[in-house]
């Protein structure tokens, strides 16, 4: 019997009510260039958890200052963050929700002035300078005190960001990190920050990673996600790792997006929970995802902005909100959601 979308599971001794996810989503505009909670993001995580997911993970939250993708993006590089950031595990729990917080570090596609990257690399942006291998260390040393200030601001977990071309997924990609030393190894790099996180954390603290799968190829992302597996990794969030050098692919008549096969192929090859992404938009379409990949959990993005509510809509069989795809570009994300036409239709339909 496949998988159901409905059904309770546990993550590493904490129990989900059900099988969908909320991925991270970075909302700009309501931090600032010190990366603080604000109340708006207060209350765009507490009304996620009212909506009965059975995870959300916290939008990208960066480990350390020159490694923003946007100079407003939330920060967990210092001590000064972690109050804010209680604020938002304390109201997610209140409503009886998980939430991990993903980790992340923009590298070669960041807003700083200089950005790194694992080698020397160029954007239609920038060229990002190969880091040193004291840079490195740092890098790694950020992600891991990002961790341990996760878990005492009172989060269930922390999800490494992987894919999306930044640093980690850099080092993930050999047409992108052509090191010598012995950081052209990308396990090298996660096992330190996996490791230093698990030393210093209780035993019940999720440890996850969200992964390309075409890295640059899907038999890369395999071995990736085997090696992350034999670490002891808790679950692997697959998703696009750096797009400008990787061979996304699906066989034909594949009903899904190329990332979902990807998924389902990573699930056979692993013994760890896998999540697939990707325009997943309705009940109907995350089950049949459930049922023909075998992956674990589902997560549901755009949708759930337009519709917090998503998983008890759906779970229900009532109308629930959907991203139409817009091909301009997401207007909720560009922060004029007064022009989301998903929005405008779910409100129409309950009006």
């Amino acid at each position: 019997m496949s998988k159901q979308l409905s059904e309770a599971w546990e993550l590493r001794g904490h129990r989900l009510p059900n099988r969908i996810c909320i991925p991270p989503m970075v909302i700009f505009g309501l931090s600032d260039e010190t990366g603080m909670v604000t109340d708006g993001n207060v209350a765009h995580y507490t009304a996620l958890a009212r909506g009965g997911a059975g995870l959300i993970i916290q939008e990208a939250t960066c480990v350390q200052p020159g490694g923003k993708l946007s100079p407003d993006q939330l920060g967990i590089w210092s001590d000064e963050h972690v109050p804010g950031l209680a604020r938002i595990a304390e109201a997610v729990h209140a409503e009886g929700g998980t939430i991990l917080m993903q980790i992340h570090h923009a590298g070669v596609v960041g807003v700083a002035e200089e950005v790194v990257c694992p080698s020397a690399y160029a954007t239609r942006r920038k060229t990002g300078r190969a880091m040193t291998a004291a840079e490195v260390e740092e890098m790694i040393a950020a992600f891991v005190a990002a961790g341990v200030r996760a878990q005492r601001a009172g989060y269930d977990g922390v999800e490494l960001h992987g894919c999306h071309r930044y640093l980690l997924s850099q080092f993930f990609n050999a047409r992108v990190n052509r090191r010598t030393d012995v950081y052209a190894d990308p396990i090298v790099v996660v096992r330190r920050i996996f490791d230093g996180i698990r030393a210093a954390v209780p035993e019940d603290f999720i440890i996850g990673i969200r992964l390309g799968a075409f890295e640059p190829t899907l038999a890369d992302g395999i071995g990736h996600a085997q090696a992350l597996a034999a670490m002891g990794m808790d679950f692997l969030d697959v998703s696009y790792g750096f797009v400008n050098e990787s061979e996304p692919f699906k066989p034909e008549g594949f009903p899904f997006v190329d990332v979902v096969y990807a998924a389902g192929e990573i699930k056979k090859a692993v013994d760890i929970p896998v999540f697939a992404v990707n325009s997943i938009c309705t009940a109907a379409e995350a089950q049949g995802v459930l049922d023909l990949t075998d992956v674990d959990m589902v997560d549901i993005a755009r949708s759930a902005l337009i519709d917090p509510a998503w998983p008890r809509h759906a779970l229900a069989g009532e109308p629930a909100g959907k991203c139409l795809h817009c091909p301009g570009g997401c207007q909720w994300m560009k922060g004029q959601r007064e022009k989301c036409p998903g929005l405008q239709l779910f409100a129409r339909q309950n009006a």
